[in-house]
């Protein structure tokens, strides 16, 4: 399988992500790490890629605050472009920052997501929990770490629901899995995932890969 991650925006070091994703580089995932997609990243690129990781939000990288997106002279690959990617039979994880859209914000991604971003608060512990059998939770148990535990108000109808959060804080109880079918692929939002020690989970390990063979349509 070959995975296309784009990752590290100012709040959100790519260096965590590529740590995380190590253990199922081992395990044979081909993963192409890419930190400043906006200047690299074109439609061409995309076609040999089987599935895409998104953990970065509308930011150039860790190093430039400036916009991912540019719409006056517009990116090579906007968000419509990853749009038409899954819908053409290709799959897409929003991880974590890969969830910090907005409608206002950034309609495109946001309509990617089905939600909009409303914040976290404090890193606190988040218990993860379970709500369905799906492919994407076979295997897996509850389990609970620090983390930011975001807020989204999931706007799309057709989501499925497959994981919550909850934590003692005022968040409460969040969707924090869901998947959706876009076209002729499949879509599939994770919140968790600030932290290195979370991606490192061995249940947050079996929902990556899970999730990874979901959206390439192997399970």
């Amino acid at each position: 399988m070959k995975v296309l991650v784009t990752c590290d925006d100012f709040w959100h070091p790519g260096e965590i992500i590529e740590r995380g994703l190590k253990p199922l580089a081992e395990k044979g995932i081909e993963f192409d790490i890419m930190k400043a997609p906006r200047d690299i990243l074109t439609k061409e690129l995309l076609k040999g890629d089987d599935v895409i990781i998104n953990a970065k939000s509308d930011c150039f990288a860790s190093y430039n605050s400036a916009p991912w997106f540019d719409t006056e002279l517009p990116t090579m690959v906007m968000p419509n472009d990853f749009k038409e990617y899954i819908e053409e039979g290709h799959g897409f994880i929003a991880l974590h920052a890969g969830n910090c859209y907005t409608r206002k914000s950034q309609s495109g991604m946001a309509e990617l997501t089905g939600s909009d971003f409303l914040g976290h608060p404090a890193q606190c512990i988040v218990r993860i929990e379970m709500t369905k059998d799906h492919p994407i939770t076979r295997g897996v148990n509850n389990f609970e770490v620090r983390d930011e535990h975001y807020c989204l108000e999931v706007y799309a109808k057709d989501i499925d629901l497959f994981m919550t959060s909850t934590s003692d804080s005022e968040a409460g109880t969040q969707k924090a899995g869901y998947t959706r079918i876009m076209g002729n692929g499949r879509f599939c939002c994770l919140t968790p995932g600030h932290n290195y020690m979370v991606l490192a989970h061995p249940e947050f390990q079996k929902i990556l890969k899970n999730a990874l063979n979901w959206c390439a349509g192997v399970i």
